[in-house]
Parts: structure tokens; sequence; C-alpha cells
């Protein structure tokens, strides 16, 4: 692995202020960004990312290579949440099972904005369809994690019906802001583009940086609670996205030959949601225990694969690449 690459990444201002947050925390600071200012940044970024990856596929040739794509990233939502449940059941119980491995088949949108700063500053380029891929995994996931608490669930009178479920997965804000804004951004000229560069693209990363101070300050709050419930949780949370990115990584390689393209494919199989399967299994699984889920997504996923995954996932895929 490239030690020059791990060290850059670590040096990121964005990611550094994601670590300040956490020491802020640690240091009982009075620090925090407004939770009306968090909510906006966190919109401009899925508008942001939305907005450019829809002006990328405008310019992209409509292939078989995309079919494929976002085909796969589907399969990733479905067979993710599938095996985890399995793996979780038996310790966790079939509702903290169902939510985790919800959360595990879905995806971070923030951890992919993350990514494509990362690219960005390695100047290396990905498809526009990506946002798409992202997006459409968002959903089966969520679907497949009440599922299996259903069919498993004894108390027949808490499921929740599919058609109330889906409805809530593909309304969700985030869904429905990161798909408009592609939508948006494919249908843009490239004069209109540009017209709102300045707001899209030159203060990205400026952005990015003021909202992972807030989710460093937002993970330091709930590393404890999580902490306090077993090692078990821990290590799935290290293992298992990684373990996730690195097979990704290679199995990539059959969908597409684009070294931006085949990461981002790693990380979103990595990735967790902490932001729509949490709203979601508040509604299909309220036994779920919240301080269990998010805090592994959040706390310890989440700078996993922004510290250490990124590198890696990177590293493996220029392994063999021809």
């Amino acid at each position: 692995m490239d030690l020059h690459l791990i060290i850059d990444n670590l040096t990121n201002p964005a990611l550094l202020f994601f670590f300040l947050g956490l020491i802020a925390v640690c240091l009982k600071s009075d620090l925090e960004i407004p939770q009306n200012s968090s909510k906006f940044i966190s919109l401009y970024l899925l508008f942001s990312i939305g907005f450019k990856g829809g002006q990328e596929l405008s310019h992209s040739d409509l292939d078989m290579e995309i079919g494929w794509s976002l085909l796969f990233g589907v399969v990733l939502a479905l067979m993710v949440p599938l095996y985890t449940f399995f793996i979780l059941k038996k310790k966790l119980g079939i509702y903290n099972a169902g939510a985790i491995s919800a959360a595990y088949g879905s995806v971070s949108a923030v951890t992919f904005v993350t990514s494509v700063s990362f690219l960005d500053t390695l100047e290396i380029s990905f498809g526009g369809h990506m946002v798409a891929v992202m997006a459409l995994m968002e959903a089966p996931s969520i679907i497949i994690g009440v599922v299996l608490i259903a069919l498993f669930n004894k108390e027949k009178k808490e499921r929740t019906s599919f058609s109330n479920l889906l409805k809530h997965a593909l309304t969700n804000g985030s869904v429905l802001l990161i798909m408009g804004s592609l939508v948006i951004g494919f249908l843009a000229s490239d004069a209109q583009a540009q017209g709102i560069k300045p707001f899209t693209t030159d203060i990205f990363k400026g952005f990015l940086a003021v909202f992972l101070l807030d989710m460093g300050i937002t993970s330091g709050k709930k590393l404890n609670s999580f902490l306090e419930n077993g090692w078990f949780t821990l290590l799935f949370a290290i293992i298992v996205p990684l373990i996730n990115g690195c097979i990704v990584a290679v199995m990539s390689s059959a969908v597409t030959d684009s070294i931006g393209n085949r990461f981002l494919f790693a990380i979103l199989a990595a990735s967790a949601s902490y932001i729509a399967v949490p709203a979601a299994m508040k509604l299909a699984a309220p036994k779920a225990n919240p301080s269990l889920y998010i805090p592994m997504a959040l706390a310890i996923t989440f700078p996993l694969n922004i510290t250490v995954g990124m590198p890696i996932y990177l590293t493996i895929i220029k392994s063999i690449s021809f």
C-alpha cells in the first residue's frame, strides 16, 4: 500500500476538521454547529453532488456499462443485508439485526461526497451515473431489512405494510434531493450550469469541512453509549465494511474498467447509512435500538472509511487494473 497516500488522506483539511470535532467532545468544549446550519449544509452537499453528477451524466454516452452499474449497485444493496442479518441475529436479536443489516446494506451520502472530494484531489475521474447508483442503493436494503424482521418475527401485529415502507424509502428527503438534483443537472445546459458553478463547485470543499466538523462532534457524543454494548458490535463495524469494500474493489472490475467508478463502488459497499435507515427504522422497527445502529455507522464505520478505508480500496483497485 502507498503510505504517502494514507498520509495525504489523514492530513486532508476536511478530515482534520472531523477529528477536531471529536477532540472538542473529549475536551467537553461547547463548540457546536447550529442544527439549522447543519441541516442546510447537508442539503447543500447532496444538491451539489447530485447536480454535478447529472452534468457528468449528460456528457456521458448512455451505454451498457451504465445499465450494468445500476444493476450491480442494486444487487449489492440486496446482498449485504441478507448475509449480515444472519451474522447479527444470534447475538443481537431480530430487530437489531434487521436495522443494522439495513444500515450496512444502504449507503452513506456523506461518505460518498467525501470520496468524490478524495478523487478530485487525486485527479481521478468517475462517471456521473455513480450518483444515480448511490441513490438507488438507499431503498432496497431498507426493504430487505424489514422483510427479514417480518419473516423471523413472531409478533405478527408489529409488521409494517410493504407499501408504506416503500413510499417512505423512496420519498426520504436525501433520496429525493439527490435524485432530483441529478435530473436537474442532466437537463441543464453547460451555460446554465456555469452560471451556478461558484455555488455548486467553488465552495464545496469548505462546506464539506464544516459538515465533517459537525459529524465529528455528533460521533463523539454517541461513541460512549455505543462502546457500552461490548466488543461484538465494535468488531462488526470495523471488519464487515472493510471486507465488503475489498471484495467489491475486486468484483467491480467485471462491471467497469474505470478506477474512479470502481473506487466509488467499493466505498458504497463499505459505507453504512446513518440518515435514511434510522428514519425508516423508527417507523418500521421501533424495537430496534438506535444507540446501536447509529453509532456503529456514524462513529465507527464512517471515520474508518474516510481514514484508512479509502486508501486501501484504491490500492487494491490499482494493483489489479490492467
